[in-house]
């Protein structure tokens, strides 16, 4: 993993991110202390995968009958919000 500091690390951003791009890791450091990374995204979805909505979310609740599909009533009026 190559190490670079932070003043680098700015001057050269877009090649920092073709390195990432291609699969290389890169630590960015401060006074010598790692402090950062890029990373590949792959690498970064593993770590952080990507959450369901909160609809996908409550739809995946089990009780649900199969094929359910959640109506909105749309018969009641909308309020006035004044900003």
């Amino acid at each position: 993993m190559k190490h670079i500091n932070i003043r680098e690390a700015k001057a050269t951003l877009t090649a920092l991110v073709d390195a990432a791009e291609a699969g290389e890791p890169i630590t960015i450091t401060r006074h010598g202390k790692p402090v950062a990374a890029i990373v590949p995204i792959n690498e970064a979805r593993k770590i952080y995968p990507e959450k369901p909505s909160l609809a996908e979310y409550l739809l995946s609740f089990p009780g649900w009958p199969e094929g359910f599909e959640p109506e909105r009533d749309r018969t009641q009026q909308s309020r006035e919000v004044n900003l």
